[in-house]
């Protein structure tokens, strides 16, 4: 069974994921990085962006993704076109390396930003969500991304609220405070990953 020994790794944008994921990347887990894939497709496929979206998001074989990104966080039909092409793209090299890592029978992340807004699309039932508060969030974004404050609240809101995200969650990673206490979050579930996944073998 595909995704059997996959954890995902989710949270809200400016939430702190990306940190987390470098944590246990340092532990040596596995990580298969969604947005790293997406970033490929993009690359690969950057023809059928222009043909869809126009020539002005491709610049000599390289789509503008910070222009992409203004077009279809402002326009929900424009997004859905993206989806419509990326996501089954995304899937499909998601699951060809999970299928490679089943196999080394070792608990290991998947790192998938939009997983909740998505979730029909992947079949795995352990969640880690990075959580910080909606206040945080906002400023995190504006400070990390230099957006105004509509443009950031607008980016926050094309999101599934990260309340919700947190009430879905199998582990949460509180990531209101310091990294210092972020490190000690991560430490705990990690633990809990690890201390689960030998009670199954």
């Amino acid at each position: 069974m595909v995704f059997k020994n996959a954890i995902v790794l989710t949270g809200g944008i400016a939430t702190g994921k990306s940190s987390v994921a470098k944590f246990f990347m340092k532990d040596d887990f596995f990580l298969i990085d969604a947005d790293k894939i997406a970033h490929g497709m993009l690359t690969i496929h950057y023809q059928k962006i222009s043909d869809l979206f126009g020539e002005k998001y491709v610049e000599n074989g390289v789509v503008n993704r910070k222009q992409l990104g203004q077009l279809i966080f402002s326009n929900k039909e424009e997004k859905k076109r993206l989806e419509s092409l990326l996501h089954p793209l995304i899937f499909n090299e998601i699951e060809r390396q999970a299928k490679e890592l089943d196999l080394k029978e070792e608990p290991y992340i998947v790192d998938i930003p939009l997983f909740f807004e998505s979730k029909n699309r992947y079949p795995m039932e352990k969640i880690i969500v990075v959580y910080t508060s909606k206040k945080k969030q906002l400023e995190r974004l504006m400070l990390r991304d230099n957006f105004k404050k509509d443009e950031a609240q607008q980016r926050i809101n094309s999101q599934m609220d990260i309340e919700i995200k947190r009430q879905k969650a199998t582990y949460v990673i509180d990531n209101s405070q310091d990294i210092n206490y972020l490190q000690d979050e991560y430490v705990k579930v990690r633990d809990k990953i690890l201390s689960t996944f030998k009670e199954t073998l």
